[in-house]
């Protein structure tokens, strides 16, 4: 692998590229490349055995202009400033492909959560949201889980903030443990996107989803639920993995039975269905129909992207190809069906969970998956139109030429104060 790219560059690069296809003035579209605001913090925070230790901390909120930021917090050793100004970015721009009223924005502690009890994560926790208070609320911005984090670590912000507030405000994260306000569907919704979106590519390729081999890198959450459901469409899941290596097996896995043993053993390496262990890059460059990256941002750069031999790619992460593979495979008919809108459906039941916590009045699971179905196959119809339209290069600047517009008309439409 070459150098690491900066995911903030990449999202400015990305946005260039789709401005070049509309009508936008050069001052708005600089507007449209930076944050609003980023609070960087040092919580100093006591630990089991009496000592006090220092975690950085952010929180970039980078467009308002269509509605209260939205976006997820992430535990990881390399968070850091530039990360999540890039992931707030792609938030703003994931909201607009698929049209729900929020910005963008993100938060990340630089901490590796395995080498912490419970305890210290929850005081950890409560420091952060004591921090936030000024900054979030249900009008204002609204957090939600993202690497190493879930419904514990949302229940204990919204915990803090009502506390502090004096006042119940479920609305203030999403992501929530259903007893805590939570909805049906969010936990699988990110890796139903992305099998959806996956369902449509195919569809509008005219290739067949069933017996379509398939490769999955990173085996958590999204990973394991994209999996499962394109296995239920009669796909074969022939490769996945995780941060310890990947498993291969010609004939396809059991998705379930490899989601439970990674469970049971923290990893899938060592799964005996599998006939033959690789590592990530291995798995990246394997001759699949569709290939699904959902680890960490960068994992294919230029260099990678050259020996990549999947047909169809489809990001269930944030930012996993660099603007040079995107060219890459741009140049060699790969299809590429971008993370803001594969992966949008963790923010869009976000906002179903927020919608159903501002009303007191919640969904069945089956009104949650249609509402994200209707969601994601309307998004993915204009996404075709723009590409078709404008004819665009490839599906992610088709993604950012709707998504950009939608951002520039509400600011058109609120004008700029002072």
């Amino acid at each position: 692998m070459s150098e690491e790219a900066n995911p903030f560059e990449s999202l400015q690069e990305q946005i260039d590229d789709a401005a070049a296809f509309l009508d936008v003035e050069d001052d708005v579209v600089e507007r449209l490349k930076h944050p609003e605001r980023v609070l960087e913090l040092n919580l100093s925070v006591d630990m089991d055995d009496g000592t006090r230790k220092r975690f950085k901390a952010f929180r970039s909120q980078f467009n308002g202009d269509r509605g209260p930021y939205k976006g997820g917090i992430r535990y990881h050793p390399n968070v850091s400033r530039d990360e999540v100004k890039a992931l707030s970015g792609w938030m703003v721009y994931k909201c607009a492909v698929v049209d729900i009223p929020y910005g963008g924005g993100k938060g990340g502690i630089v901490i590796d959560p395995r080498e912490h009890s419970a305890a210290e994560l929850e005081r950890i926790t409560r420091s952060f949201a004591k921090e936030l208070r000024p900054l979030i609320g249900e009008d204002q911005d609204i957090p939600a889980p993202d690497v190493n984090t879930g419904q514990r670590e949302m229940n204990w912000i919204k915990d803090t903030y009502e506390k502090l507030e004096h006042k119940t405000a479920p609305g203030v994260v999403t992501g929530k443990a259903i007893s805590s306000g939570g909805s049906e569907g969010r936990v699988e919704a990110t890796g139903r996107s992305t099998m959806l979106t996956a369902r449509e590519a195919f569809d509008y390729l005219d290739k067949d989803i069933e017996g379509a081999t398939v490769a999955v890198q990173g085996y958590g959450n999204a990973g394991s639920v994209a999996a499962n459901l394109l296995e239920d469409l009669g796909a074969n899941i022939v490769a996945v993995s995780d941060s310890s290596g990947a498993i291969y097996r010609e004939g396809g896995f059991d998705t379930a039975a490899a989601k439970q043993f990674k469970r049971e053993t923290g990893s899938v390496s060592g799964y005996d269905q599998a006939n033959e262990e690789m590592t990530n890059e291995e798995l990246l460059t394997l001759d699949v129909d569709l290939l699904i990256p959902a680890a960490l941002e960068n994992a294919i750069d230029g260099e990678l992207a050259q020996d990549v031999q999947a047909d169809v790619v489809v990001e269930a992460a944030n930012g996993p190809l660099t603007p040079e593979a995107d060219d890459e495979l741009t140049g060699r008919d790969v299809y590429v069906f971008p993370d803001i809108l594969a992966n949008a459906g963790g923010v869009t039941v976000s906002y179903f969970e927020w919608v159903q916590n501002r009303q007191r009045f919640y969904w069945t699971e089956e009104r949650v998956n249609d509402e994200l179905e209707r969601v994601i196959t309307d998004a993915f119809d204009n996404l075709v139109e723009a590409y078709e339209s404008h004819d665009l290069p490839n599906f992610r600047t088709a993604a950012y030429v709707v998504a950009i517009q939608r951002v520039v008309d509400a600011y058109s439409d609120n004008g700029n104060w002072p």
